[in-house]
């Protein structure tokens, strides 16, 4: 391995800035936290960099290892730049479903990419990849969905810095899940800090499970991937927010044209649940959300066709 490459990569990771967003027509201030900025461009480089760094410190990764893992794109494509910059083989399987800038670019970094149908069970993906595992010992798992390290890293590092970045008291923190270690881990971390700020998980609308509601599709890529994962069973979590496909489509376009930040759809969802809780609360106060990943990953998909109005789950054309 290439220490030096490989630490000029990780170096990029974390650090982002909190940014408010002023919303004049609602009169409302949120705080943005700018994942996107991470150097593959998703929130998902903490984790890949803490997993593959704690595999490395136990012993559990060789020479000959291959990283291998499911996921809706920005987990994969992370832990891609990871394996490119430390020599390491990566692996991803990922639903057809996935946006086609997706596959490119993990493509790009020189990983293999299968793609599975998901039937709109992604639960299909994480038992191949077990099975794929079980038969050869080569295979290294970072079992985002289940692995306590993901939310842990979150909560010493996205929380730690948010803590620092934004003047308190902080009310509320919204965010979607896919993993739900984000939001798991930033909770805890502000919890600690201000016992009495809500933690709220942002949902499709189209697919509100926390809400009871069976899931159904939705165009909010990497959100919701139709169960409740591990992660978020075990955070503490004071409420939900619904926000449609439209309403993050909407919102992401906004955050395009009117603020200049490049986000993707699940970045627009954030800030449309945010602004929501902002609204309701009724008084200035400090809700934080975070920009998830950048738009080049959604240029085949709905962000970037004004006119599209095809029913949510509908794939787009490549």
């Amino acid at each position: 391995m290439n220490t030096t490459r490989a630490s000029a990569v990780l170096g990029l990771i974390g650090n982002t800035p909190t940014v408010p967003l002023a919303f004049e027509p609602e009169g409302v201030t949120i705080y943005a936290k700018c994942e996107f900025l991470n150097p593959s461009g998703s929130v998902k480089d903490r984790f890949a960099a803490a997993v593959i760094t704690d595999a490395e410190r136990r012993g559990r990764l060789r020479p000959d290892s291959i990283i291998l893992e499911c996921t809706s794109g920005n987990t994969g494509i992370a832990l891609s730049m990871i394996g490119a910059a430390k020599g390491y083989r990566v692996t991803i399987l990922m639903s057809e479903e996935a946006s086609q800038e997706r596959r490119r670019l993990i493509r790009q970094f020189g990983a293999e990419l299968i793609l599975f149908k998901s039937g709109g069970r992604y639960q299909t993906g994480i038992n191949l990849s077990r099975e794929m595992a079980a038969r050869d010992d080569r295979y290294f798992l970072p079992r985002q969905f289940e692995n306590p390290l993901n939310a842990e890293d979150h909560e010493h590092s996205t929380g730690q810095e948010i803590l620092r970045q934004v003047p308190g008291p902080i009310d509320a923190v919204v965010a979607g899940y896919g993993t739900g270690g984000t939001l798991a881990g930033v909770g805890r971390a502000v919890k600690k800090r201000y016992p009495m700020a809500k933690i709220l998980a942002m949902e499709p609308a189209e697919a509100a499970l926390l809400c009871g509601e069976m899931p159904c599709c939705h165009r909010i890529e990497g959100v919701a991937d139709g169960f409740i994962p591990e992660l978020l069973r075990s955070a503490t979590l004071d409420g939900e927010v619904k926000v449609s496909s439209a309403e993050a489509l909407a919102m992401a376009r906004r955050l395009n044209r009117e603020f200049g930040l490049l986000v993707g759809t699940s970045s627009g969802a954030n800030v449309a649940a945010a602004l929501k809780v902002a609204r309701e609360a009724g008084q200035p106060g400090k809700v934080i959300t975070l920009l998830c990943d950048r738009a080049e990953r959604y240029f085949s998909t709905a962000l970037f066709d004004p006119e599209d109005s095809r029913p949510a789950g509908e794939p787009s054309s490549p």
